[in-house]
C-alpha cells in the first residue's frame, strides 16, 4: 500500500475513465460473517474478505476472546470455536469501528460467564450504544457503562442471555438490532423483539439472510414491528466456505466516477439491486436517475454515461442507503438543478457529524447548501479552486471528494482540489488511491 502525505492534490483525469477497479469485500458483511463464524459449530472459511482497520479490530478482538483466526490475502479461516470466552476475562479495543462495537458487545453479553471490558477511541465513545445495551440488560446482561450512561467504555460481567420479549431502540443505528439479532440464538429461551420506533431495514434484512445463510431458520414476523428469534439452532457454513460480496457502498465511488470524467468502468463481482444481501445497491438506481447507464452481466457490473447527455439534480431519500449520500453529495456540483437530499440525520451520528461536514466544505467549494436536521438541498454553483478538503477523519468524506476531484475543472490535468488525511480510508478501503491511480492510468 501506498503511503499517503498529509495533504494530497487529486490529480484530474485528462481523459474518460476505461478499465476495471476490483472492489474489496463488503466490511459489514465480512464483519458479520466474522462473528457468525466464530459462533458456528465448525471450522469456516470466509473468502472475498476486506482486510481494513475495521475488519483487523474484529479479528483481533475474536482472537483475544479464544477463537483462532488466520488469514491469506482475501480468505480467512476461522476455526478453534470451542475455545470462544476461554479466557475468561479480556479487555478487546474497538477503536472507531460501529460494526465491531455492537456485534462484540453482544456477543460478550450472550457469553456464558467471564468479565469483558470493551472500550475505543474518544470518538467511538459518542457514538449511540444505549439502545443495545438496554436491550441485552432486558434479557438478563449485566453491562455497566464506565463514563456516560449508554456510552463505552463498558464492563460486562457475562451470565448468558435468557429469551424472552425485549424492546430495542434502534433508530440512532441498524448495527443496535442486527447485534441484537445474531447473538438471539444463544439464548436460553426464544427471544421476541419488539421494535421502539423505526429501523433502517436494508441492514436488518441484510443481517437476518445473512443468519439464515448460516444455518438458522427465518426469522417469524409475529406483527409489523415485533419478530421472533428461535434458540438453540447452530450457526454452521454449507460446506465450510462462505464468499464475502464486493462492497457496495465502496463500488459507489467507483460507478459515480464515469459520470465525473466520462467513459465506462467495470466492476467485477459486483451485482445490481435486490441480486445480493447490501441494500446499498440502491444507489445504482439514484444515479441511473441522475443520467448514469448501467449494465449487469455474469461477470459484475458496468458504469457509463452518454457525453451527449445532461446529468441532472435529483431528489432522494438515503434513508436506506445512507452511507452513499456522500457520494451524490459530492458530485452534486456538476449536475444540472438542485439535488436534495433526505433520511440522513442519523449521520449526525457516525464517524463525524456527515450532514453539517459535507456542508461545510460544499460551501467551500461555493456551492448553494441549504442545511436541514435530516436534509441537505445543493444547488449547483462555479466551483471555488484550491480548495483543501477537511475529512474529519471520515474515510466517506475522502473518497467522495477525491471522485469530484477527478474532474478536469481547469482543462490542464492539474490538481485543483486536495484532501486531508486521505489515509484514513484505510477504515475500510486501504487502496482506495491505488485503484483511482491505477484507472487514471489505465491506456486503452
Amino acid at each position: 500500500m501506498i503511503r499517503l502525505p498529509e495533504l494530497l492534490p487529486i490529480q484530474p483525469y485528462q481523459g474518460p475513465v476505461r478499465g476495471a477497479a476490483c472492489i474489496p469485500g463488503s466490511k459489514s458483511l465480512t464483519n458479520r460473517a466474522l462473528l457468525l463464524a466464530a459462533l458456528s459449530s465448525e471450522p469456516v472459511t470466509l473468502a472475498g474478505t476486506l482486510a481494513s482497520e475495521d475488519t483487523e479490530l474484529m479479528i483481533a478482538a475474536l482472537r483475544t476472546l479464544g477463537v483462532s483466526v488466520d488469514m491469506a490475502g482475501d480468505r480467512v479461516v476461522v476455526s478453534g470455536q470451542s475455545r470462544l470466552f476461554s479466557p475468561g476475562r479480556a479487555d478487546l479495543f474497538v477503536g472507531l469501528a460501529g460494526t465491531a462495537a455492537r456485534f462484540l458487545t453482544a456477543l460478550c453479553a450472550a457469553a456464558p460467564s467471564g468479565d469483558w471490558r470493551i472500550d475505543g477511541v474518544p470518538q467511538m465513545r459518542r457514538r449511540p450504544m444505549k439502545g443495545l445495551i438496554d436491550a441485552l440488560g432486558v434479557l438478563g446482561a449485566d453491562i455497566r457503562c464506565l463514563g456516560e450512561d449508554g456510552h463505552f467504555p463498558i464492563e460486562i460481567h457475562a451470565r448468558g442471555l435468557r429469551g424472552g420479549p425485549v424492546d430495542i431502540d434502534a433508530r440512532e443505528s441498524s448495527q443496535l438490532l442486527s447485534a441484537l439479532l445474531m447473538v438471539a440464538p444463544l439464548a436460553s429461551s426464544p427471544v421476541e423483539v419488539r421494535l421502539v420506533g423505526g429501523v433502517r431495514w436494508p441492514f436488518v434484512q441484510m443481517t437476518s439472510r445473512l443468519m439464515e445463510q448460516f444455518g438458522q431458520p427465518a426469522l417469524k414476523r409475529l406483527a409489523e414491528d415485533r419478530f421472533l428469534i428461535g434458540s438453540g439452532q447452530s450457526y454452521r457454513a454449507p460446506g465450510g466456505l462462505y464468499g464475502v460480496e464486493p462492497d457496495a457502498t465502496a463500488a459507489s465511488y467507483f460507478l459515480a466516477l464515469p459520470l465525473v470524467v466520462g467513459g465506462s468502468i467495470r466492476l467485477p463481482g459486483l451485482r445490481g439491486p435486490g441480486a445480493g444481501l447490501q441494500g446499498d445497491t440502491e444507489f445504482i438506481e439514484i444515479l441511473r436517475a441522475v443520467g448514469g447507464i448501467f449494465r449487469e452481466s455474469t461477470e459484475g457490473l458496468e458504469s457509463s454515461r452518454d457525453a451527449a447527455t445532461a446529468l441532472h439534480g435529483v431528489s432522494r431519500d438515503f434513508s436506506g442507503c445512507s452511507d452513499t449520500f456522500l457520494t451524490l453529495a459530492a458530485i452534486a456540483p456538476l449536475l444540472e438543478g438542485p439535488t436534495r437530499i433526505e433520511g440522513i440525520a442519523h449521520t449526525r451520528k457516525q464517524e463525524t457529524d456527515r450532514v453539517a461536514g459535507m456542508a461545510r466544505e460544499l460551501r467551500r467549494l461555493g456551492q448553494d447548501v441549504h442545511e436541514e436536521e435530516g436534509a441537505l438541498t445543493i444547488t449547483p454553483r462555479p466551483l471555488v479552486q484550491g480548495v483543501e478538503i477537511e475529512t474529519y477523519g471520515d474515510h466517506r468524506f475522502a473518497m467522495s471528494f477525491a471522485i469530484l476531484g477527478s474532474r478536469d475543472l481547469r482543462g490542464d490535468g492539474q490538481p485543483w482540489l486536495s484532501v486531508h488525511n486521505p489515509a484514513c480510508c484505510a477504515k475500510t478501503f486501504p487502496r482506495f488511491f491505488e485503484v483511482l491511480d491505477d484507472l487514471r492510468n489505465e491506456r486503452v
